[in-house]
């Protein structure tokens, strides 16, 4: 079992979830030309290039620390409107960590999970079914704390999560636009998933991709 996630485990997961978007960016951009600026995919690999640094550049025994210096990475990638969210989403994950904690477990990380979708909230008032990442990221957070509160451990957590945020970026593919520049145009934008919530699918299918690689390495986080 994965029971607890360290920084190393957090730095294979960053390390996957840029692979991800490295290698589906110009698929990202194109979703975003439908009914934005055609930039999204640019702006989420300069994010996930951040993440990836600023794990590698942490404390090693201090997750709120790595998460702090992800958020503030990912502030600084200029990428507009997703590099605000998502910044602060990290930021409030920091939050939710314990002080010092060399590591968490999976109750501790859906925790901090909670908290970073709460500082969403404050940020934005989306929600499923409005076309945004929030169509991918509150299911994520709510199928990883459903695991957790079932005894699941972290890596099969993250893999209900990974599953989730897919398939409510699928779902955006019948949806109408109610946020955003995308709003305007009604309901052109319905036939095409939504390139935030693809985008925060990718991050999960990463983060799952690698602490399962990881767990297969060495047997833990």
């Amino acid at each position: 079992m994965t029971d607890r996630l360290s920084r190393n485990g957090l730095l294979s997961m960053a390390a996957c979830a840029a692979r991800q978007i490295r290698e589906h960016h110009a698929c990202l951009s194109a979703l975003d030309s439908v009914a934005g600026d055609g930039d999204h995919g640019s702006a989420m690999l300069r994010s996930a290039e951040k993440i990836e640094r600023a794990v590698a550049n942490a404390p090693e025994n201090c997750l709120r620390a790595c998460f702090e210096q992800i958020a503030w990475g990912v502030f600084d990638a200029d990428g507009g409107a997703s590099s605000s969210l998502l910044g602060s989403f990290f930021l409030g994950m920091r939050d939710g960590v314990p002080a010092n904690a060399p590591s968490l477990d999976c109750r501790e990380l859906a925790a901090a999970f909670q908290s970073g979708l709460r500082a969403m909230r404050k940020q934005t008032p989306a929600e499923v079914g409005d076309k945004t990442m929030m169509d991918a990221l509150i299911p994520a957070v709510e199928a990883f704390s459903a695991a957790a509160a079932k005894g699941e451990d972290i890596a099969a957590s993250l893999a209900e999560a990974a599953c989730a945020a897919r398939s409510g970026a699928e779902a955006t593919r019948h949806l109408t636009a109610r946020y955003g520049r995308a709003r305007w145009l009604g309901e052109k934008t319905r036939g095409h998933p939504d390139a935030g919530a693809t985008s925060m699918a990718l991050l999960f299918e990463g983060f799952s991709e690698g602490l399962r690689s990881r767990k297969g390495e060495t047997g833990h986080a």
